[in-house]
């Protein structure tokens, strides 16, 4: 599915591609469905000047590749870095997961420690090591320091936190030494290592001009190499800060701070003014910096959807409901991203529940389904696994595999189920919200006739709305987001003034 675009350039568009011939550095604001890539390639084709786009993942380049100019190289960051360092690695990468406290002891955490008369097991000082080498190459850092070891509750006084980074530190360079290895190691190397040691080689990449793609999610670690080519290219940020939904994974938002002339492209080419409407409501919500406008000539209804062509969840428990409901109703549904590596792993936990080993390549080490609970509640390498631990304690293994048998290939569905997460970047005709999009709990306060007042909308679940209901591009039923018909920060001109609540968004 495209946007449909526009077919003369906008006057945002016309000012975007006026700034970027003037040399000038950029950060545009970029809407949902605004032409975002249609702008770049615009741009692009402008010059006779070799650029590089760095996109998000690498479908969008590939995507991407197919509109831009020769003279453009569509990659990855990913892909820049294996190129340069990361294929060395080749050997440790995709091995089988290795639960923390196993790297631990290698690395020679084999005794309990006491700070504060409070005792640290092995097991905990090993999570937090390999946390602290996690979010080390998720910085701009150079070194691993005590900022990069997580607090752990009951040790988060500033004066315990350096006295147990100093207790931690250690073991953590031990790990990042460890990595350094392209054949063999102790600690599980993934993608994101060697990224970390290309941008501590201070890499200078050969283009006129980069631009940056989804920049609300950008890393520190890229942000740090991207800026750093500011002395010899141009440099073009382009993204949405509103769709800044990936905070709990290390990203972070480098637009606002970026050093550029600033542009906006708000006119979306991908719904009407009813939706635009709709999505201004959650972006006044999230205090975005931008404002949309609808395509007249598009179609678009807010309003009940009896057969939406997609449904959006807002976690991986909440695609499996609604998968199954729509299978007890006939409809043939696909999964977005596909359902092959649900039923692996389905197969797998059903393995090691009935006391086998499984040889599913990601738990072949895992002797028992409660060694993989544990993995996935406590390890921060095993937190992609919590869904599916959740999934089958509610479902069953075998309920799960029975749904997973039944998808179809998105072609040849009736209905989409997708996180919001993973919906970013696609969009479809009609769209239902999922019932997992839930209000948030009501304050202990109450109004003049005795009810709850309503507690205040965290602007990461704005945030997340925002994304789900621009999926759409005809239909929009807001379904489990409807409640925001009657909060007070819903309301047409209407802001929530109260502190937002805390805590990092997920689809887990």
């Amino acid at each position: 599915m495209t946007t449909v675009t526009a077919a003369e350039p906008t006057a945002e568009q016309i000012a975007a591609a006026e700034a970027f011939d003037a040399g000038e550095h950029l950060v545009i604001q970029a809407g949902a469905g605004t032409g975002k890539t249609t702008t770049l390639a615009l741009l692009a084709h402008t010059t006779q000047r070799r650029g590089r786009y760095l996109a998000f993942n690498r479908t969008i380049a590939q995507a991407a590749a197919q509109t831009f100019p020769r003279t453009v190289i569509c990659k990855t960051a990913h892909a820049l870095a294996y190129a340069a360092i990361g294929h060395r690695y080749q050997a440790r990468l995709n091995a089988p997961r290795i639960p923390s406290w196993r790297t631990g002891m290698e690395l020679g955490i084999n005794r309990s420690i006491t700070l504060d008369s409070k005792d640290i097991s092995p097991r905990a000082l090993s999570a937090v090591v390999l946390r602290t080498v996690e979010r080390f190459c998720h910085s701009a850092s150079p070194v691993l320091e005590a900022g990069h070891v997580p607090r752990l509750r009951g040790l988060d006084t500033d004066e315990l936190h350096a006295e147990f980074a100093d207790l931690v530190l250690p073991y953590a360079g031990k790990a990042w030494a460890d990595l350094q290895h392209p054949d063999q190691g102790v600690v599980r190397f993934d993608h994101d290592h060697y990224l970390k040691m290309w941008a501590l080689s201070q890499p200078r990449i050969q283009a006129d001009f980069l631009l940056l793609d989804e920049a609300q999610d950008t890393n520190p670690v890229l942000e740090e190499v991207f800026l750093a080519q500011r002395g010899h290219a141009q440099l073009v940020m382009v993204g949405d800060s509103a769709q800044a939904i990936y905070g709990w994974r290390g990203a972070k938002d480098v637009m606002t701070g970026f050093d550029g002339t600033p542009l906006t492209l708000s006119r979306s080419f991908r719904f009407g003014p009813q939706l635009a409407t709709e999505a201004n409501r959650w972006l006044t919500i999230a205090d975005a910096p931008i404002r949309l406008t609808g395509t007249d000539t598009i179609p678009t209804e807010v309003g009940e959807v009896d057969e939406p062509e997609a449904v959006l969840c807002r976690t991986n428990v909440g695609t499996m409901v609604e998968i199954m409901k729509h299978l007890d109703h006939g409809y043939a549904v696909a999964l977005a991203g596909g359902g092959q590596a649900l039923r692996a792993l389905a197969h797998a936990a059903r393995d090691l529940q009935a006391g086998r080993r499984t040889s599913h390549p990601e738990l072949v080490l895992f002797t028992t389904w409660g060694d993989l609970i544990d993995y996935a509640e406590h390890d921060p390498a095993g937190r992609d696994l919590q869904p599916l631990v959740d999934l089958v304690s509610e479902h069953g293994a075998d309920t799960i595999l029975h749904a997973a048998d039944c998808l179809v290939d998105e072609r040849h569905a009736e209905v989409t189920v997708s996180t919001a997460h993973k919906a970013k970047g696609r969009q479809w005709s009609t769209v239902r919200i999922a019932d997992d999009f839930t209000p948030p709990p009501d304050l202990e306060d109450t109004d003049e006739h005795g009810e709850p007042l309503p507690g205040p909308i965290d602007d990461t679940e704005a945030r997340l709305a925002y994304v789900a209901v621009t999926r759409a591009r005809h239909g929009l039923d807001l379904g489990g987001l409807s409640w925001i018909e009657h909060h007070p920060a819903g309301q047409v001109g209407g802001v929530c003034t109260c502190p937002g609540r805390e805590g990092p968004v997920s689809e887990e």
